[in-house]
């Protein structure tokens, strides 16, 4: 019998089970079950369908092509792969130039494991690689690559150069909940808010010499800025800033060290404490946790929560009701789970792990590190 075929015969099965307890609790064991063939099948119908996608290495949304060069190095475990999506510079200038740019950035940077993928911009203009669309042109990438390359998704790293430095500071805050670590070589920050980075480990890379665009002494800033971040909270904003002495744009290959340095890192998608900046640009219902309806999202808007196992602590909220993913790494679900706002407790619950919340998160989220068992909404007072 087919793998695919005994996944979704445990899946019936567990379907059957749920459905004759009445109201589908399921056991920890019974959901981490259940959780594995989910992803298993989810992963069967991403393949079919992103098979064309996949065949022609070409990511597709509505009517946005990212054609994508890639190369595997090393050889680990399917699964276990890592991979690293690596933005070319260029922007605002003729089609050829962003080509060349793009060949350059194919083998700039050489990982000792993982999937090396150097994506073709959309688009021929300054802002390339944060417009809106790329988000989930990248969410598409990273899916065909778990389910065809046996990419961990808790290994996948962000960097580009120059305007790839560009979409660097914008999509690492904005996509911060899929990057096990990211690193900005020679690009500009604009206004971008770095909250959101207090999940990801982040390096900045710079020439001393770098000033147009006041690359330079602004990249030297938000190295500043994340200091005093990580001051102010110390077991977040894990970040380094390289300012490269008297060199200018290029920088003779010296951020080459960043791949090395962004592997020591794997992805937690359950920190116990999330700050989540909505982007001025692009809206989002989901970072890490966290879930706000369609209507409580609005640019800068600002959740900041942490959780003491059982106990999740909003110590800021601009929205008035959220959603919380729960999970059975940090939480004992067996257990009520209370939430505190303002000093005080405004719900304790006790929640059930379901099939059919398992499935929605997996397959809303796109991520098999957020298919939540359970999940819990207040209201703020």
């Amino acid at each position: 019998m087919k793998k695919k075929q005994i996944y979704t015969l445990l899946l019936l099965s567990l379907s059957l089970l749920t459905a004759q307890a009445g109201e589908k609790k399921l056991s920890r064991e019974e959901a981490q079950r259940a959780k594995t063939a989910l992803v298993e099948q989810w992963k069967a119908d991403m393949r079919d369908e992103l098979r064309s996608d996949y065949r022609d290495f070409i990511i597709r949304h509505d009517t946005l092509r990212m054609p994508v060069w890639k190369l595997i190095y090393g050889n680990v475990p399917m699964g276990e792969r890592s991979m690293f999506i690596s933005m070319h510079g260029g922007g605002g200038t003729y089609h050829w130039v962003n080509d060349q740019q793009w060949d350059n950035q194919k083998h700039l940077y050489r990982p000792q494991e993982g999937l090396y993928v150097a994506p073709r911009a959309p688009w021929d203009e300054w802002n390339m690689w944060f417009k809106p669309g790329i988000d989930e042109l990248f969410r598409r990438l990273i899916t065909m690559a778990v389910a065809f390359e046996g990419v961990n998704p808790d290994k996948v790293y962000l960097t580009g150069y120059s305007a790839g430095g560009d979409g660097t500071w914008r999509m690492a805050p904005r996509m911060a909940d899929s990057w096990a670590a990211a690193s900005m070589m020679a690009g500009h920050p604009g206004d971008v808010s770095l909250l959101n980075l207090r999940n990801l480990p982040f390096m900045i890379w710079v020439g001393e010499l770098d000033s147009a665009y006041n690359r330079n002494t602004l990249d030297v800033q938000r190295g500043l800025e994340l200091d005093e971040l990580q001051k102010a909270d110390p077991k977040g904003y894990v970040h380094e800033t390289h300012v490269m002495q008297g060199m200018g744009h290029w920088m003779m290959r010296a951020d080459t060290a960043a791949i090395a340095w962004m592997t020591q890192y794997q992805r937690d998608p359950y920190p116990t404490r999330i700050v989540w900046r909505q982007d001025n640009d692009v809206l989002r219902n989901d970072f890490y946790w966290l879930h706000v309806s369609n209507l409580e999202i609005g640019a800068g808007k600002t959740i900041i929560v942490h959780n003491e196992g059982n106990r999740i602590y909003i110590d800021h909220s601009d929205c008035r009701e959220i959603t919380f993913l729960l999970n059975d790494v940090t939480m004992n679900l067996d257990r009520p789970i209370s939430v505190y706002y303002n000093g005080y407790m405004i719900c304790c619950e006790r929640v059930s792990r379901q099939l059919s919340t398992l499935r929605e998160t997996l397959y809303e989220r796109g991520d098999p590190a957020y298919a939540a068992p359970a999940k819990l909404t207040v209201r703020l007072p």
